[in-house]
């Protein structure tokens, strides 16, 4: 493995910080924008539908964490079974856990697989994943969180053993609105555009932005309805996103469900059954079959738009998220 200052120019390599070990460092997060441009400086990456993750390798062993930090070592095996063999040095890296449909990243395919705590379960899954790793904070000694991007995925480039399932992922220069355009023609999520002299803050940034071919976000579940006709489990999600510490209520969402999820869901949802609603209001004209549930879960929606009310319209159900706590749901708006 090269040593870091001969991947780097010197003046970049100084700005590399000597550092013990730092263990699990909080992500960085894009911010959704309309505003599509292109500029030499940024660049732009393949948007995955999957799930995001931080993976550490300290002294050889390898750590697999998403962005809640709950470890996944036991849901995708293959990942530790696949960096411990490499003999690494110290590392943490940035990236996502993608399953595909055709030549698509499906979030709802990857639903099967991300649910499963067996590591043995997990090794037996017909469900094929792959790590895309696009960034690295630390990497034999070094943090690497105030390097410009592009020296990073240089670093990045260098730093692993590139054989599937782990990918690294690619990018382009410049030609952003092009890179768009493109993606949702071949039906992507969208790009991800990234400043590249940012430095990796742990937080969202505007240095890095998301250009979405279709709208989407995570929701938290407050309720459910009764099912009619032939449905079984539930009817309806009945689902929000918080404002001012306040559950705020968007709509239901009826489409998106196989038998086996409503079964299933429907039991988890009667143990945490609550008599009030969760909402600050609830105004939806069909409330006499609503059941209210302490709002637990997050779940991944797509829709068409946001009505004036703020309400979802045309939404279907994409998978639940166990990544991200509910009180963390906002409504994302584009800046």
């Amino acid at each position: 493995m090269k040593a870091l200052k001969n991947i780097l120019a010197e003046e970049v390599f100084k700005k590399a910080e000597k550092k013990k070990f730092p263990g699990f460092m909080p992500l960085m997060l894009a911010t959704l924008t309309e505003d599509y441009f292109d500029d030499p400086q940024w660049i732009y990456e393949r948007k995955l539908d999957g799930e995001r993750c931080e993976i550490l390798i300290e002294n050889e062993k390898v750590s697999i964490f998403s962005r809640n930090e709950k470890q996944l070592n036991s849901t995708y095996p293959e990942f530790e079974k696949a960096l411990e063999k490499e003999n690494y040095p110290n590392l943490i890296l940035d990236g996502e856990i993608v399953t595909f449909d055709g030549d698509v990243t499906s979030f709802s395919k990857l639903q099967d697989r991300m649910q499963l705590k067996n590591s043995e379960e997990a090794k037996n899954s017909d469900v094929k994943v792959f790590l895309y790793v696009f960034d690295i904070m630390y990497y034999d000694d070094f943090a690497l969180d105030q390097l410009p991007l592009k020296a990073r995925k240089k670093v990045l480039k260098e730093a692993l053993n590139w054989e599937d399932p782990i990918r690294f992922v690619s990018h382009r220069n410049e030609d952003g609105k092009a890179y768009h355009e493109e993606a949702c023609k071949k039906g992507w999520e969208g790009i991800i555009a990234k400043d590249g002299e940012s430095a990796y803050v742990h937080s969202r940034s505007k240095k890095w932005l998301k250009f979405k071919c279709a709208k989407g976000q995570e929701l938290v579940i407050g309720g459910f309805t009764e099912p009619e006709g032939e449905r079984v489990g539930f009817g309806a999600l009945l689902v929000g996103y918080y404002k001012n510490e306040k559950l705020q209520y968007a709509g239901k969402v009826g489409t998106g469900y196989d038998d086996e999820f409503l079964k299933k869901w429907r039991e988890k949802f009667d143990q945490i059954e609550q008599d009030s609603s969760p909402f600050e209001k609830f105004n939806d004209d069909e409330n006499g079959f609503n059941h209210w549930i302490k709002p637990k879960y997050v779940g991944e929606f797509g829709f068409t738009e946001w009505t004036d009310d703020n309400k979802l319209r045309h939404p279907r159900f994409l998978g639940i998220r166990d990544d991200k706590e509910a009180k963390q749901v906002t409504k994302e708006v584009p800046k």
